[in-house]
């Protein structure tokens, strides 16, 4: 069965037994890896994670950003379905100016913002540079807050 079919599947079952019937969602895995991907969805299954942050520029011209309302079928490391977030909130603000209470709900590391802008710093330092450009502590975050719908 394809990544596409077990999405497919495991949201058909979410829509039974929660009664949804939009047809809008997006299927995703958190971070960069398959090691980085288990970690956070195991995070976002616990509870633990009801957060996540985003570099905006480098979203691709046509890729779909998180809307408020809209449900994510949240991948592990290998492409498995492991539950569905709904997101709540959605704003931009620079990388220095993300709050500590933001990093806590990313539920990473010791939930702190000093742990937080450590490794997102070195996360969206070698994103930037993939894409030819230089990070800086005043790029634009696009941070979400979501709450778990089903696991």
């Amino acid at each position: 069965m394809t990544t596409e079919e077990k999405v497919q599947n495991y949201w058909q079952k979410f829509q039974k037994e929660k009664n949804i019937t939009t047809e809008n969602y997006e299927a995703w895995a958190f971070g960069a890896g398959k090691k980085m991907a288990d970690e956070l969805a195991a995070l976002t299954v616990k509870g633990l994670k009801t957060a996540t942050t985003s570099a905006l520029e480098l979203y691709e011209p046509d890729e779909a950003k998180p809307k408020v309302g809209e449900y994510n079928v949240i991948l592990d490391g290998s492409q498995k379905p492991v539950c569905i977030t709904q997101t709540v909130v959605v704003e931009v603000l620079p990388f220095n100016q993300v709050s500590a209470e933001h990093a806590y709900h990313e539920g990473e590391g010791d939930r702190t913002l000093a742990y937080w802008r450590r490794v997102h710093q070195d996360f969206f330092s070698r994103e930037y540079a993939e894409s030819g450009r230089d990070f800086s502590e005043k790029i634009p975050c696009l941070c979400e807050v979501f709450k778990l719908v089903y696991r």
